[in-house]
């Protein structure tokens, strides 16, 4: 099993920044991809940016060119960088990892985007 720990997340304002890192300890072999996933009150987990083993990536497309997703593997770290943020950006966020055992997830970290 793998343990993931966020941090970064806060309160800011529209149009402010905050990066977001995981990091990634335990049985951390045969991992397959890494990803932030987000979940706003009365909807559904959806994901935000995943970035496999062999470095390809994907955004939802409501964060495209506004969110970075990059992964230090010597750390066992994988970040996300938001700018340009909404309120509607506004949820707690999930660091995740998928391995062929299957997904593991972090604690989340609350985002907020005021007004």
């Amino acid at each position: 099993q793998v343990q993931l720990v966020e941090s970064g997340g806060g309160l800011v304002q529209a149009g402010g920044s905050l990066r977001l890192s995981c990091a990634a300890s335990g049985n951390i072999f045969s991992i397959n991809a890494m990803g932030w996933y987000r979940q706003a009150p009365g909807k559904q987990r959806e994901l935000v940016a995943g970035i496999t083993i062999g470095g390809s990536i994907n955004y939802a497309d409501s964060v495209k060119g506004r969110f970075t997703i990059s992964r230090e593997r010597a750390k066992n770290m994988v970040y996300l960088q938001m700018n340009s943020l909404k309120p509607e950006d506004t949820a707690v966020y999930y660091c995740a990892v998928d391995q062929p055992i299957g997904r593991s997830w972090g604690q989340g970290t609350q985002v907020t985007v005021s007004s």
